[in-house]
């Protein structure tokens, strides 16, 4: 098993000292980052506290305070009379601890898709809870009519007809017409996602993403063997600043997009036009037009995400990308207006994909669950209405988020968010990652910025989520006040990630 001397961890460490915050903290901050980092191997017994205090000439009591720090937040096993050995914690949906795999592929610490800890407010899911009422209802009427497809077999590929008519019946009147078979039912986006990238685009193709993207998006494309090509989006001056301290609303750089498509030929393009998440933009018809022109010129399937369309929150209006091409995929959801535990999608495209994405989904599953596809049957039908209360109480707890960034981070540059869920900020210093690792002590868990781009991108950017109550987000943001601080009293933690990959987030 590996070991690690006092004077090699004295050198990991670097220019370490105990500056303004106490020296234990800011020891025990600094071996966290070096093993999320990769820099110190996992199940690696470190130096006795005694010799790490002689080496370091600090007292051997903070050298044990941070030692017990660290053990406390299951970075370190052993105790008095065993070396210490270096382990990263896993929250189990029980809120357990579990300890296990690589550091730089491992959703460790702070992975939305675990179950937070009590006590703790989660910035890293940019979601909201159940509409209510309106779910309840449509579960039960949706009960009363599962009687009727007990006899057949249960198995569907393409999906319930009145859920397929319901969506087709949405886009139509949205200016794309559409008829059911041009639709087929998922268990969700991501879902939809998998299945286009397993009927249409093979190991090493290309795939043009938005840069910053979704990230499960990018994961998807990366797990399919496929290669992101990744296009930034540029500064804008539109209107809808934030405030004094706020920036131009970054929008999509058409001209780069053109010149990728036509330079690259992707075998897909994958956009989030619809309140595009990190950022929250809306592209506007005329970009949607040149967009639909220049992927048909590069002979580029447009892979189309709206997700997000249904949360308009100013009331902007748009057409559907699919309404300037029939050769559009688009993915659609009711997770983030209704509930993402109904796990229900779509894809919609021309009959002949549809029937393709059936077949290839045969590999992945036999079809959804049929009690939720009646119930977002009902759901669609009524889709306007649990969304007016939903938007307003997202237009205040945008508002509110916006004003206490300014408030209390007036160095942060927030771009104002046309709709979606969260806003994308641009942070200081590229603190990103140090924040994510530390904000667990302040209360609150966060997305790095680097986990919705590619190559270590975005350490200066943070997602915040306005999905929570005002009240919420004004602890969230002290919070967030609170590990800058940490962080600026502690330059040494910003200086031991300065070339380090970001820890994972899922």
């Amino acid at each position: 098993m590996a070991s690690l001397t006092a004077s090699g961890l004295s050198r990991l460490l670097g220019e370490w000292n105990v500056g303004a915050t106490p020296g234990y903290r800011e020891l025990a901050d600094v071996v966290r980052l070096l093993v999320l980092d990769g820099r110190v191997a996992l199940d690696t017994a470190l130096p006795s506290e005694r010799a790490l205090s002689e080496t370091l000439g600090v007292s051997r009591t903070m050298v044990t305070a941070a030692y017990g720090l660290l053990r406390e937040q299951g970075f370190l096993t052993g105790g008095q009379g065993s070396r210490s050995r270096t382990r990263i914690p896993r929250l189990t949906p029980a809120g357990t601890t579990l300890f296990t795999g690589p550091v730089r592929n491992d959703p460790a610490l702070t992975a939305p898709g675990l179950a937070a800890p009590e006590g703790l407010i989660d910035l890293a899911y940019a979601s909201l809870p159940a509409s209510g009422e309106v779910v309840h209802r449509a579960f039960a009427a949706a009960l009363t009519e599962l009687p009727a497809l007990l006899p057949g077999f249960g198995y569907d590929a393409i999906g319930l007809l009145p859920l397929r008519e319901a969506v087709a019946a949405r886009y139509t009147a949205a200016g794309a017409p559409t008829t059911a078979g041009q639709i087929l039912v998922t268990s969700g986006a991501q879902h939809a996602l998998n299945i286009i990238l397993r009927a249409l685009a093979g190991r090493q193709d290309r795939v043009l993403v938005e840069h910053p993207s979704y990230p499960n998006a990018l994961d998807a494309i990366r797990a399919a063997g496929c290669r992101p090509v990744p296009v930034a989006f540029s500064g804008g001056t539109g209107a809808g600043i934030h405030g004094a301290h706020g920036r131009a609303a970054q929008t999509w750089d058409m001209d780069a997009v053109q010149a990728a498509l036509q330079q690259q030929r992707p075998r897909l393009a994958y956009v989030v036009p619809d309140f595009h998440n990190p950022t929250g933009q809306l592209m506007p018809d005329l970009q949607r037009r040149q967009l639909v022109r220049a992927a048909a010129a590069a002979g580029t399937v447009l892979v189309v995400d709206e997700t997000l369309r249904e949360l308009n929150l100013d009331g902007a209006g748009t057409a559907p990308v699919a309404a300037f091409s029939p050769a559009v995929v688009t993915i659609g959801s009711l997770s983030k207006s209704h509930w993402g535990g109904l796990r229900i999608g779509w894809i919609r495209a021309s009959e002949d994909l549809v029937q393709r994405f059936a077949a290839a989904r045969t590999s992945l599953d036999l079809g959804g669950p049929l009690m939720e596809q009646l119930d977002a049957a009902h759901l669609v039908r009524a889709l306007d209405e649990p969304l007016p209360a939903r938007i307003a109480a997202l237009r205040d707890s945008r508002a509110a988020l916006l004003e206490l960034l300014a408030g209390h981070l007036p160095e942060w540059e927030t771009a104002y968010p046309a709709g979606g869920l969260s806003a994308w900020c641009r942070l200081p210093a590229p603190i990103s990652t140090a924040l994510t690792v530390i904000a667990p002590d302040f209360g609150i868990r966060l997305a790095a910025g680097p986990r919705f781009g590619i190559g270590g991108a975005f350490e200066r950017y943070l997602r915040v989520p306005f999905t929570l109550p005002p009240e919420k987000l004004e602890a969230a943001v002290l919070a967030l006040r609170s590990a800058q601080d940490r962080l600026d009293a502690a330059p040494q933690l910003r200086r031991s990630l300065k070339n380090a990959p970001a820890v994972a987030i899922a």
